[in-house]
């Protein structure tokens, strides 16, 4: 469900990289679970996902805030996509001012509405957004792209 919380209990005093990097990625799958079920079932919804003021770069288009995201994915196909890789990392609070980062990386396959398949590369930088109750990822920047080029 979109509006499950993924929980990512912060790896501090103790605890050593590698277990950060774990838990890292234990989020990051749920995140890419949830982000193209959304996509390919429910993708009005999928602006939940994003900041307000997140960057989108879709095949070196750029699209940024949440009224120009809904609207373009609201144009995009209907898809199926499916995810053959996944890869993550945390980012050094010094490269994002403390906030909690992580950088998410991923490849499959996707077909539009009865085009023929592609392959496809998509990076997330996806930040935590902490309360007292729970932490909630959210899409700072995204960028996608096909890995395939279009033969004549």
């Amino acid at each position: 469900m979109l509006e499950r919380t993924l929980r990512w209990e912060l790896a501090r005093g103790g605890h050593d990289f590698k277990t950060y990097v774990d838990q890292a990625c234990r989020a990051a799958e749920e995140f890419v679970s949830i982000y193209y079920e959304t996509m390919d079932k429910r993708r009005r919804l999928l602006t939940r996902l994003y900041l307000d003021k997140a960057t989108l770069i879709w095949n070196g288009n750029v699209v940024t805030g949440l009224e120009a995201l809904a609207n373009f994915f609201e144009v995009l196909p209907s898809s199926e996509f499916q995810v053959n890789m996944l890869d993550c990392q945390p980012v050094h609070e010094q490269a994002t001012q403390a906030q909690t980062t992580v950088l998410v990386v991923t490849s499959g396959t996707v077909k539009f509405d009865g085009n023929r398949q592609h392959f496809f590369n998509q990076n997330f930088l996806l930040t935590a957004q902490t309360t007292p109750d729970n932490t909630v990822w959210k899409i700072a920047s995204d960028c996608f792209r096909f890995q395939d080029w279009a033969t004549s």
